[in-house]
């Protein structure tokens, strides 16, 4: 079973986009989800500065359109074999929900852009951030959390958890970490996955309410606990409910070993999932997507 993967908020860098808009057919499908999306997602994509793009309300809708269009180009030919499944991080989860067929593509950039305007409206009510934490004993750091009012995030597997909560909070975690561990505190605008996007969940679940949706036609995991979903109203229940509630990655990836993944291809703007595969899918073979180039690898490796 090969599994796409499909990133989430973090994973884009300046210029990304560049080399697929070389092919004009990429540029007019960006300009479409542009202007569902009510950004200009090829300039996002291509001259905006690290600061625009890091910005919640840029960067979630940017990530779901670089996965389509990459999407699009990987299934250009031959489309994708009736087994290949999927799963996303985050954000990623709404990319996802289009390769299994729950979300049309146009509903899925409407539904993104809905998420990223109330998350960062969440995060400017109260000044918190996250940190990645890697290493140490898990059931020692979650303990240790809790008495600094701080709540686990992303658990990414391979010994990375990513925490979130106030400033000082994050800050007097990283003054004094636990043994093994190192503190990495990361340039996003609030405590996402957390008790502070509360509010989020509440105007995503109005919103909601007028999506659309299809029960998969492939395999599709949630991160909410790494099962498979086989309805898609409840995956967009489990879509909402996930901007305030903790990323369940590592179950992701033990839900993907148990249904004996062969493969992993990430979507555009790949990296991260590669990364965390190479540490809790080891010797499964993984290829990122991040320029026309990779195409090729990731269609041999659909063949295969």
């Amino acid at each position: 079973m090969i599994v796409l993967v499909c990133p989430g908020q973090g994973s884009q860098t300046p210029g990304f986009l560049t080399p697929w808009l070389e092919d004009p057919a990429n540029r007019t499908l960006l300009e479409q989800y542009s202007e569902v999306a009510g950004l200009d997602l090829v300039a996002h994509g291509t001259t905006s500065d690290a600061d625009t793009i890091r910005d919640t309300r840029v960067a979630q809708p940017l990530i779901v359109a670089a996965g389509l269009l990459t999407l699009r180009a990987l299934t250009a030919n031959r489309g994708l074999p009736a087994a290949t499944a999927v799963a996303g991080h985050s954000v990623g989860e709404i990319t996802a929900a289009v390769v299994a067929g729950v979300l049309d593509e146009l509903t899925a950039m409407r539904f993104v852009a809905a998420r990223a305007t109330a998350m960062a409206e969440a995060a400017a009510a109260v000044p918190t951030g996250m940190s990645a934490v890697l290493g140490g004993d898990q059931d020692a750091l979650l303990s240790r959390l809790d008495e600094l009012g701080l709540q686990p995030a992303n658990f990414n597997g391979g010994g990375q958890i990513v925490v979130a909560g106030t400033l000082d909070a994050l800050a007097e975690l990283s003054a004094a970490p636990l043994a093994g561990t190192r503190v990495l505190p990361l340039q996003v605008a609030g405590a996402f996955h957390t008790r502070y996007m509360e509010s989020a969940r509440t105007t995503l679940d109005s919103t909601a309410q007028s999506l659309q949706a299809s029960d998969p036609v492939r395999t599709l995991w949630t991160n909410a606990d790494g099962t498979v979903v086989d309805s898609g109203s409840r995956f967009v229940e489990l879509l909402v409910g996930q901007v305030a509630s903790p990323v369940r990655w590592d179950l992701t990836m033990e839900g993907m070993q148990a249904a004996g993944v062969t493969g992993i291809i990430e979507l555009a703007p790949a990296g991260a999932l590669t990364g965390l595969a190479r540490r809790g899918l080891k010797g499964v073979p993984a290829v990122g997507i991040k320029t026309p180039d990779d195409l090729p690898a990731a269609v041999d490796l659909l063949a295969a």
